[in-house]
């Protein structure tokens, strides 16, 4: 484990080897595509081949696992793509950057979890799968052999490598409830393509995470784990992995507070204390599922953020003409006030909400094997962060960003270091 107490404390290096537009525009803008797959599809060979190996050899570098490492944490989950080996026509592999971030995270005392984020043919529909409102993996078998392939193939490159923690067999495949109430379940550029799309079944998910175990254990031996995403069903799994003889796994389960602030129409209009009580309901319900599910199968955080609605709006007077009345630290959040002299900035208030949300958040989570940041670097990638003016002579990064954090982005653990938005 990455620590003597068996905790994780990581970070994810999300839009590094698998591209999601909101994370990397940029990439996206010449091609107006939502998805990697449609980029890849209706760019020229050439230039896309130009375009991925500018970014990989840019976007995450030694230096980012050398600052990872600075800042205390243990981990990075790696999130790569089914066609990282460079063996699917159209697309070009990254696996020499995944043997480079080995060599880095040994260098720097980290631990590697690889998570195998796309299949083909989509096993979620969102952007981050792949191919946006496709989810037709699962109902064919050559594209379900050959995601479990390329995890053997994984699984046999590094299973000797000091750093490797573990493999997380497939990222967010979907439930029935969330793939009715995801917006990018009716987005797919090609109708026929995402023709017969559908939820992961339970049954298909229990028979191929079996497979897979059945594929990886034998080949990394008894050391790495082997994660298993929740299916966003963390609390029906049960005693299943136990009853399986399965050893040396992980439930991982994602929660994030925006996720929680659906519809967002209801949670507009919801006074400012009364959404930072349904924040401590969230976190503690996420605690209670935690715990439940972990009698049987450690779990982990595998994603999770500070990002939520009433920091974003901290910045504004309320329809209600009221605002938190809050000190830089983030100690008194609860007390309200109308809007006037002595009321903190709005980058104060803004960093006393992420505070608190951070800190109900790490206490939640730490009844759980550990937590992943996502993540570490986006939207601008590094260019955009080191324009930030740098701290004032004689103060923090938090201190800096209270005086404007307007260019700060929650989701981007780099910022939230700057911000002082964890503490």
């Amino acid at each position: 484990m990455p620590e003597d107490d068996g905790r994780i404390n990581g970070v994810n290096l999300g839009g590094w080897l698998v591209l999601e537009r909101w994370m990397t525009p940029g990439l996206f803008r010449a091609s107006g595509e939502e998805d990697e797959i449609w980029l890849h599809r209706s760019t020229d060979p050439a230039e896309l081949e130009r375009l991925l190996r500018r970014h990989r050899d840019t976007y995450i570098t030694e230096d980012d696992f050398r600052a990872i490492s600075a800042h205390g944490l243990n981990l990075v989950r790696i999130p790569v793509p089914f066609f990282i080996f460079g063996d699917v026509p159209g697309h070009p592999g990254c696996v020499e950057y995944l043997d480079r971030a080995f060599d880095w995270a040994e260098r720097a005392g980290l631990k590697v979890l690889i998570d195998l984020h796309t299949v083909p043919g989509s096993q979620n529909g969102f952007d981050n799968g792949g191919l946006t409102g496709v989810v037709r993996w699962h109902t064919t078998p050559r594209q379900v052999a050959f995601a479990l392939d390329v995890l053997e193939r994984l699984a046999r490159r590094y299973r000797d490598r000091p750093a490797l923690y573990g493999i997380e067999v497939l990222n967010e495949p979907v439930d029935r409830l969330t793939y009715l109430m995801s917006p990018s379940s009716s987005r797919a550029k090609d109708p026929g393509e995402a023709r017969g799309s559908g939820h992961v079944p339970m049954r298909f998910l229990k028979r191929f995470y079996r497979a897979a175990y059945r594929w990886l254990r034998p080949v990394l031996g008894d050391g790495p784990v082997i994660v298993f995403h929740d299916g966003f069903r963390l609390n029906r799994w049960r005693g299943w992995f136990v009853r399986e003889g399965m050893r040396g796994v992980i439930i991982d389960t994602h929660a994030y507070l925006v996720m929680s602030e659906r519809p967002e129409v209801l949670f507009r209009i919801l006074p400012d204390a009364w959404l930072m009580r349904w924040y401590r309901l969230f976190a503690a319900w996420g605690a209670r599922r935690i715990r439940r599910a972990a009698r049987f199968t450690p779990v982990m955080v595998g994603e999770w953020c500070v990002a939520n609605g009433l920091a974003a709006r901290m910045g504004e007077c309320g329809a209600q003409g009221e605002v938190a009345s809050v000190d830089a630290s983030g100690g008194a959040f609860d007390g309200y006030g109308a809007f006037g002299d002595g009321v903190p900035s709005p980058a104060a208030r803004r960093r006393a909400v992420y505070l608190r949300v951070a800190a109900m958040q790490l206490d939640a989570w730490n009844v759980s094997a550990g937590q992943v940041y996502w993540s570490y670097r986006l939207r601008g990638g590094r260019g955009e962060f080191d324009r930030l003016a740098p701290p004032a002579p004689g103060m923090g990064d938090g201190d800096a960003a209270v005086m404007d954090d307007t260019r700060l982005d929650p989701w981007d653990l780099r910022h939230v270091w700057h911000a002082g938005w964890m503490g």
